[in-house]
């Protein structure tokens, strides 16, 4: 299948053409929030960031930074060819609900041991998510857990259902 043709990049833009495969881990100072219900489910800027060929960046915030009271245990399981076995929280703040809107690795692979345990949100299951202070724009699809900013450019997998190598 052919790739898609690469955005071009402005200043102090990435294009996430230019991101690794296998994906890149690497700790981020971005202050980094979820919202739900009007509830700040998570705040820090002592995060990871994973950099994956044509997919936005996917933070994980450790779970110290996360407000657990907010967090059900959901049956989803899920398999990454990167990461390891994943595993998924449901939200409820006051009578709002959104199932399997955070993952997380609690037996990641070597390559990722740092980010064990760490919360990872699907900014389309939420109510907002930002990246010092701006709202991000969840991945296209459904499937994938990118954050779309304006500093980086695609076009993004997940667009147009998916695109394979």
């Amino acid at each position: 299948m052919k790739k898609p043709n690469p955005e071009k990049t402005g200043k102090g833009q990435e294009s996430v053409w230019d991101y690794p495969r296998p994906p890149l881990l690497e700790r981020t100072s971005k202050l980094i929030e979820v919202w739900f219900n009007n509830e700040c489910i998570a705040r820090s800027n002592k995060c990871y960031r994973v950099l994956e060929t044509s997919h936005p960046p996917q933070f994980y915030i450790p779970p110290s930074d996360v407000n657990k009271k907010f967090l059900l245990d959901s049956d989803l399981e899920t398999h990454c060819e990167w990461k390891g076995k994943g595993r998924y929280y449901d939200l409820k703040a006051g009578g709002k609900w959104s199932e399997n809107a955070a993952w997380y690795y609690d037996d990641p692979t070597k390559e990722f041991e740092e980010i064990k345990n760490y919360l990872a949100f699907y900014a389309g299951r939420v109510d907002q998510c930002l990246v010092d202070k701006e709202v991000v724009v969840p991945q296209p699809g459904g499937f994938y857990g990118g954050w779309i900013t304006d500093d980086v450019v695609g076009p993004f997998k997940g667009v147009d259902g998916s695109w394979g190598w």
